[in-house]
């Protein structure tokens, strides 16, 4: 049997492995949309979730250190980082009420605060604090005194890892606690898509911080060896398969199509002017890693009201009689987006989470050192193929839901959430009471 100290230093190898920023895995991620619990937002998506954000929400800058694990003298440096509170409904330290902790991720913080919406949605039934923090170099949380600076060359980007990441949020939940008086109120950390991994990873390597996590959509086995690298587009491509079996093959025939253009006398002028490019295409692969993305996002962020797949086959199949098979695809295009004044290649807002999420045996170590875990997922979500979809023990446990897309569990509720959705976040709701409950009466045995 092994020692305490052994099998830690054991778990500190295998989160060195994972929390690497491997060159492997950063590869295949790159025409693969980002993770996000949210689809990405617009600066104006953006100011509007700021402007409509209730008043009970309150923000507060914690003074970061900015390496955890260095004993250098820039290892001291620190920066202030953004954390956004709500203590409507928590029921206080005298009774030891929970804490729920959503964690930000490859993003400002911002549009999480009114998106997701599983903290606000159970809160009262809680008694909870609620916290949101924002990951290191996102929003308002970055390093060096600007994103320029912080981004400039692999020293400062030496920072921006998730292994920092987690250290911040264990600092500040940490001074939360002292600062509410709250030390035996227990925490429960939420996040997802990467925001979910963090929660599973930040569960692991500070148990003795959080009770639980809930790790919404995190693809934790999307490494080398562990699931198929191709797990993503082989759901992609069920998608719309199970939509419609003639948008499919007018997908995979429209391929070769642009190919053959390409290579024609003024192909890919032809190619632009039937996609509308906003700026001519230089090369035939400008126009298929947009339709790619295009696909991907909307099998990944396929919800409802709208359910994006159902709109470009819609188009797709809806074409007029004549149209060729790229006046099909063009035709999805715009049933997705709409008429607007040009498709491809648009001008791009390059912003921190572009650059930081380029930058940046599982299930056995989950068993052996892992406890009270949720995996979440929608198995319409590509990203499932490298989510936790089987109970890895008695409480590391996999909800999942056959319709369901990315994150959409820890979302706002909707009245008109279909009954599975509900169901869902009902058995994730159960299970963390039952963890919480456990606790209290461990607490209380603990008191005699």
């Amino acid at each position: 049997m092994k020692s305490l100290s052994s099998s830690s230093h054991l778990l500190h190898l295998i989160f060195i492995l994972i929390l690497s920023n491997s060159a492997s895995a950063t590869e295949f991620k790159l025409n693969i949309p980002r993770l996000s619990p949210i689809g990405g937002l617009t600066l104006d998506d953006i100011q509007t979730s700021s402007s409509s954000l209730s008043s009970d929400f309150e923000t507060f800058y914690y003074t970061q250190t900015l390496d955890h694990f260095n004993y250098r003298p820039e290892s001291y440096t620190t920066f202030q980082q953004r954390y956004v509170i709500n203590s409507k409904y928590w029921g206080g330290f005298k009774i030891n009420a929970p804490i729920l902790a959503y964690f930000g991720a490859e993003a400002p913080l911002d549009g999480d605060l009114t998106s997701i919406g599983f903290l606000t949605d159970n809160a009262l039934q809680f008694n909870a604090f609620l916290v949101y923090i924002e990951h290191r170099y996102y929003g308002k949380s970055i390093p060096f005194g600007s994103r320029e600076e912080a981004l400039r060359n692999a020293s400062t980007l030496g920072y921006f890892n998730s292994a920092q990441a987690i250290a911040d949020y264990a600092a500040i939940l940490l001074h939360l606690k002292k600062k509410l008086d709250a030390q035996y109120s227990p925490i429960i950390v939420i996040g997802g898509s990467y925001g979910g991994m963090l929660a599973s990873w930040f569960r692991l390597k500070y148990p003795h911080i959080t009770l639980g996590a809930l790790a919404s959509s995190a693809p934790i086995l999307y490494f080398d060896d562990i699931t198929p690298q191709d797990g993503y587009y082989s759901i992609v491509t069920k998608d719309f398969r199970e939509i419609s079996e003639n948008c499919y093959q007018t997908i995979l025939k429209s391929w070769s199509e642009i190919d053959k253009i390409a290579v024609e006398q003024n192909g890919l002028l032809t190619l632009s002017q039937k996609f509308q490019t906003c700026e001519p295409l230089q090369e035939s692969s400008e126009l298929k890693f947009y339709l790619q993305s295009l696909y991907s996002r909307a099998a990944q962020y396929n919800r409802p009201p709208k359910y994006p797949v159902s709109q470009i086959c819609g188009g797709i199949d809806g074409a007029p009689v004549g149209s060729d098979i790229l006046d099909k695809v063009f035709a999805g295009v715009v049933a997705r987006l709409g008429n607007i004044s040009c498709y491809v290649n648009q001008p791009q807002n390059v912003s921190e989470t572009t650059v930081g999420w380029r930058w940046q045996d599982i299930k056995l170590i989950l068993q052996r050192f892992g406890s009270n875990i949720i995996f979440s997922n929608g198995l319409k979500d590509p990203y499932s193929s490298g989510g936790v979809l089987d109970d890895i023990s008695d409480s590391i446990l996999a909800v999942h839901t056959l319709n369901g897309s990315h994150c959409l569990d820890i979302t706002r509720a909707n009245e008109s959430d279909p009954q599975w959705l509900v169901q869902q976040r009902k058995i994730e709701v159960k299970i963390i009471e039952g963890w919480i409950s456990k606790y209290y009466a461990d607490l209380a045995a603990f008191r005699k």
